[in-house]
């Protein structure tokens, strides 16, 4: 008999093991300072009109960034070691404290991520990476409560196939993401 403790740990290892896209979203706050951050729970919606989705935690500073201009950039990175050292930069939260088990001084933290970060920006504030094998502008088309996390549909307005190679993937980096 399957008890409760074994599907846990048996969902959490077919979670861990989903593919996922890495990509950077990339807004801009009322300061107008950039950020970035790593999101791969990301995809298509919608053919008519171009709709993409992209799930953020609902304390996500990315997602206020979001809310309160109404645009974002998804920068899609190569599979390759150059894309996971830019996607590893973007790992950290943006508040250190998000991170439970953290020290005093690591809490402490704000993470400007795009620092460093060669970029330029598209029409509408959000950065766009210059390292980007693509990237896309959308504008917000609506949020969804989704649970600990928000589903934000985004109208993708513009964006480039800058260099057509295999993007960036879970499966090339290795890593997991299971909220």
């Amino acid at each position: 008999m399957t008890t409760a403790t074994q599907l846990d740990g048996d969902l959490a290892q077919v979670m861990d093991s989903m593919p996922y896209g890495m990509y950077i979203v990339g807004s801009r706050d009322g300061g107008n300072e950039a950020n970035g951050m790593m999101a791969d729970w990301v995809m298509q919606v919608s053919f008519h009109p171009r709709l993409l989705a992209v799930s953020f935690e609902n304390d996500a500073h990315t997602l206020a960034n979001i809310r309160s201009n109404g645009w974002f950039t998804v920068n899609f990175l190569p599979a390759s070691e150059e894309g996971r050292k830019v996607a590893a930069r973007f790992a950290q939260p943006y508040d250190g404290g998000k991170v439970r088990g953290r020290t005093v001084g690591e809490k402490a933290v704000v993470h400007h991520k795009m620092d460093g970060v060669p970029h330029a920006v598209a029409v509408h504030g959000a950065p766009v990476l210059t390292g980007a094998m693509a990237w896309l502008e959308c504008q917000v088309n609506q949020f969804v409560p989704t649970g600990d996390h928000t589903l934000v549909i985004g109208e993708v307005m513009a964006g480039k196939l800058v260099n057509d190679s295999e993007p960036l993937s879970s499966t090339y980096t290795g890593w997991t993401y299971s909220g």
